[in-house]
């Protein structure tokens, strides 16, 4: 049986690491995979990729780094994301790693205007989602952790857009039949979003945001949760 890949582009802050765990760990549980059947790649620190016809599937994950800063290691991704598109690899990616697919297949990624979006918020299903296999059977409003600064302005040219929030127009992205994409965190739980919140914010005061009403606002989301797993089930990756 080939592995399903996790392809590390970053990881989380040390003291969110040190209480509540790292990216592949939240990233495992989320997608319902077995620990045996999960093999780590970590692009960031340079490991190489296995070819995509090596593994049954791959998710992206989410990561400090911005993408554009055009880091070698994520060029290098970059790639290796439009050969499994040629393959039809189901691929599922998170924040980095959703901005990061939708870059290397033609899109274009930029600060998010107005600032970062942090906490969680409502987001909304478009017209398309009602016709998605993965989609379809979610509520036209749900909710999700978010905490990025950089988005998806322009999405690539026969991608479709299934979800939005107030800010961010493209949260939720379809490729083809077998690769999707999100901004917000399905791998999160509402105590990682609450921590993610704590460290930022000084930054969030600074940007004239409010911290505290946002930490209370903090709420869990099983709808978005749901999300990666029913990507992992349909696609054949998760166990049992």
């Amino acid at each position: 049986m080939k592995p399903v890949l996790i392809i590390r582009t970053g990881r989380a802050p040390d003291s969110i690491r040190a209480r509540h765990g790292d990216f592949p760990h939240w990233f495992r549980l989320s997608a319902n995979l077995s620990p045996e059947r999960v093999r780590i790649v970590d692009v960031e620190a340079g490991e190489t990729l296995p070819a995509a016809s090596e593994v049954a599937g791959a998710l992206i994950t989410g990561s400090a780094a911005m993408v554009t800063e055009r880091a070698p290691w994520s060029e290098r991704t970059a790639g290796w994301i439009r050969d499994a598109m040629d393959l039809e690899l189901p691929m599922f990616g998170v924040c980095y790693g959703h901005q990061l697919m939708a870059h290397a297949l033609g899109g274009r990624v930029d600060y998010l205007p107005g600032g970062r979006e942090i906490g969680t918020l409502p987001i909304k299903l478009l017209e398309a989602a009602k016709q998605d296999p993965l989609a379809a059977d979610l509520p036209s409003e749900f909710r999700a952790h978010t905490t990025h600064e950089q988005s998806v302005l322009e999405v690539p040219k026969g991608a479709t857009v299934l979800a939005s929030s107030e800010r961010d127009p493209h949260h939720l992205l379809r490729y083809g039949a077998n690769a999707v994409s999100v901004q917000f965190h399905p791998e999160f739980n509402a105590d990682v979003m609450r921590a993610y919140i704590h460290r930022k914010r000084d930054a969030m005061d600074k940007e004239g945001f409010d911290p505290r009403h946002t930490f209370r606002q903090v709420a869990a989301t099983p709808l978005a949760r749901r999300l990666m797993r029913q990507f992992s089930r349909h696609h054949g990756l998760a166990k049992g």
